[in-house]
């Protein structure tokens, strides 16, 4: 699920789809790596099939895109924690299956007068080009 603004996403179009993790060997295909843009600010929320299928006493699903949509200016830390107390509050405090789910989000950083800085601060030797805070 790709969060942008207040749009979301449901569906990223995999020019190679796969199975879910863990059953790749079972059907013998080669791996692929399939790559999706990503703005600065946008949150991908990746979730397994516990959270949308998780249901409340009356049999209804989790509306988890309808929800995210209200949780996209959070961090990918506050946007899981959202997601697991509504998701058992949802399913009245128990939920029949397994659910996980990880947030990642683009930086907006560095903005500009951080670069700055980071360019004019003496690196120490065998410093590369990319450091961790600069990496999505």
């Amino acid at each position: 699920m790709l969060l942008h603004g207040r749009k979301v996403s449901t569906l990223l179009n995999a020019a190679c789809p796969a199975p879910p993790l863990g059953l790749g060997e079972l059907t013998g295909h080669r791996y692929h790596v399939g790559t999706f843009t990503l703005e600065p600010g946008d949150t991908l929320l990746l979730h397994t099939d516990g959270v949308t299928e998780a249901r409340n006493a009356r049999g209804v699903f989790h509306p988890l895109a309808e929800l995210a949509a209200s949780w996209d200016r959070h961090s990918p830390s506050a946007l899981v924690h959202h997601l697991r107390t509504d998701l058992i509050a949802h399913a009245g405090g128990h939920l029949a299956d397994d659910a996980a789910a990880i947030a990642v989000q683009r930086s907006l950083w560095p903005a500009p007068t951080e670069a700055a800085e980071r360019a004019s601060s003496p690196r120490p030797a065998g410093e590369g080009a990319q450091t961790p805070e600069s990496m999505i």
